[in-house]
């Protein structure tokens, strides 16, 4: 019988550019538009609306 004990993993975080990127190539994916040019526009609208902050 072969030892089923499992090695801990470290996780690593994903920065926000990474996760911004997942979002941008997902969606993409899902309109069939071009990464690129959603990414510039979700980054206009980040700049735009950075002033308000969400409520907790």
């Amino acid at each position: 019988m072969k030892n089923s004990k499992k090695t801990p993993q470290t996780l690593i975080m994903p920065d926000s550019e990474q996760l911004i990127w997942a979002v941008v190539t997902s969606t993409a994916v899902e309109t069939g538009q071009e990464p690129q040019k959603l990414a510039e526009a979700l980054k206009e609208k980040r700049e735009k609306y950075a002033h308000l902050r969400l409520a907790v």
